[in-house]
């Protein structure tokens, strides 16, 4: 590439320029390197640093016009001055000066209406690797004459000696210039944060164009039936949306416009604590050559063992999709005849499949809820609610009403059938109960899938005022409806309401200043 390009960024005694490196080009710079690992199976694996998820608290955008008129404030979307920017943009330039770059040209979205081109400098040779894994890697002809409308430098050895002084969260940053079309980042080697920084742009532009960004998987059927799979980490939406029988689009970020659904990425990043071959053989098998690991305890020969959570708990691989043998090459499909809600109920109150109506859809989008269990985070002693809104909250830059009524537009448009599935505890809360069966909850998304469901009679339970199928399959009828698979019927109404109790409360916040409010189709507290 030209020098100038670089300078342009304010780059300066730029060394060696590795632009668009091959997959054995960055391997062999990894390995010289010292930065990776290499496992048995020919993956490369490397330790992230201190930081080993998100620094989402880090995360900030400035508060300009006219980007300022439509980013939701808040908790998620925090603010910082153009000065301040512009301070620690010097900070990350000169970082990136006078040292050899790695410089990786991609794609967001593989729709040919609404992808985005984006350029990441990093002196790191396994984040270009990511950065590779991760996104639609354009063609030959297309990286002759590319053009990016999104820059990312990613200075990660930097750090903000003055972030007290700046009234920012700590010495790392992750900051977005939406009118400068720029990322910078510096204090965190985290390669999720390029992924993430990148989607929630995704989700600031795509809706403001009619379009909409969604966390989820997809996979489609060899009729061209389409599914989206809703859910936050933990929940199964990689595992469920991998199937051997259906052509997975992806397995973490979607747009929807007006020709159907499409991957934003050209990989998967999978969690691998626990992974199983026998359980979970596609990815299991995707981590091979070109697979990237973050965070695993190896030993010996390069052998990996997937239980050890002593690094972190988030464990986790990066690889192009088409190491997944059973994915559609285009990226693309049609608009979805399915959508599913993954939820990891802790509390063991939710049904294992429930057939929502269109308003409850609505409901369950914005409140977005999983339950983390004992002994994920510290402090944590009994399973704890979690609400994110359109089950990615924390990626969302709009108001999470904004994604809601694109969501809404689309399923009245399209006539699609909407589930939430449970694919957490039964018989009793964590502790008590046990986790649903990978076997039983896969039974039910294959019976969503495949019509079946719909030819169920169904029970309405009490409160949550849930759908649920009297018989499915061959699954055991008595889990269907949770409160019959608890032994005590007495403690199940007082998880049940509890866990309402947190519904409703939590859903306040979705109450006011709406065309319509979805209140009534949660739960209601009987008295």
């Amino acid at each position: 590439m030209k020098l100038t390009e670089l300078e342009e960024l304010g780059l300066k005694n730029i060394g060696k320029v590795y632009h668009n490196l091959s997959y054995d080009e960055l391997i062999k710079h990894e390995l010289e390197n010292g930065e990776v690992a290499q496992t048995n199976k020919g993956a490369t694996a490397v330790d992230t640093g201190i930081f080993t998820g998100r620094s989402p608290k880090d995360k900030y955008f400035v508060d300009r016009d006219p980007s300022n008129k439509y980013i939701a404030w808040g908790d998620v979307n925090h603010k910082v001055s153009a000065e301040i920017f512009d301070e620690l943009l010097e900070v990350a330039r000169e970082q990136l000066s006078g040292t050899d770059l790695y410089v990786t040209d991609v794609y967001s979205g593989v729709s040919p209406a609404s992808k985005k081109s984006v350029r990441f400098v990093t002196e790191i040779a396994w984040q270009s690797h990511f950065v590779k894994n991760m996104f639609i890697r354009p063609t030959e002809s297309e990286l002759e004459v590319f053009e990016s409308d999104f820059v990312v430098l990613n200075a990660c050895k930097a750090v903000n000696d003055k972030w007290k002084e700046h009234g920012l969260n700590s010495e790392v940053f992750v900051l977005f210039d939406v009118e400068r079309n720029m990322c910078i980042i510096g204090g965190t080697w985290y390669g999720g944060e390029l992924k993430k920084g990148i989607f929630s742009m995704m989700n600031y532009w795509l809706p403001l164009e009619g379009k909409l960004s969604m966390h989820c998987s997809a996979n489609v059927g060899k009729d061209g039936d389409t599914a989206l799979f809703f859910g936050l980490s933990g929940t199964g939406k990689t595992t469920l949306s991998t199937d051997p029988h259906r052509a997975l689009i992806g397995d973490d970020e979607h747009g929807w416009d007006d020709n159907g659904v499409f991957n934003f990425e050209g990989g998967c990043y999978a969690k691998v604590i626990n992974l199983d071959g026998a359980s979970e053989p596609e990815i299991y098998g995707a981590i091979r050559k070109n697979a990237l690991l973050e965070n695993v305890v190896m030993h010996g020969e390069g052998e990996v063992d997937y239980k050890d959570d002593s690094k972190t708990e988030n464990t986790r691989v990066s690889y192009p999709i088409e190491h997944i043998d059973n994915h559609k090459t285009d990226l693309m499909a049609g608009h979805p005849q399915n959508i599913i809600f993954l939820s990891a109920d802790a509390f063991g109150v939710l049904p294992p499949v429930s057939k929502l109506t269109k308003e409850q859809a609505m409901y369950y989008f914005l409140s977005g809820y999983t339950a983390k269990v004992a002994g994920t985070e510290r402090g944590i002693t009994e399973p704890v609610a979690t609400f994110s809104a359109c089950f990615g909250e924390a990626f969302m830059t709009l108001h999470p009403t904004v994604y809601a009524d694109l969501l809404g537009k689309k399923i009245d448009e399209h006539n699609v059938n909407v589930y939430l599935v449970n694919t957490g505890w039964t018989g009793g809360a964590y502790g008590v109960g046990k986790r649903m069966s990978l076997k039983d909850t896969r039974a039910c998304i294959n019976a969503i899938l495949d019509g079946t469901i719909q030819k169920s009679e169904f029970d309405t339970t009490k409160t949550f005022r849930l759908q649920v199928p009297k018989t499915l399959g061959d699954i055991n009828p008595e889990i269907l409806n949770p409160r019959n698979a608890w032994e005590d019927k007495e403690a199940f109404d007082t998880a049940r309401d509890t866990l309402a109790q947190m519904f409703i409360k939590n859903y306040t916040k979705y109450q006011e200043g709406v065309e319509v409010d979805y209140a009534p189709f949660g739960p209601i507290i009987e008295s």
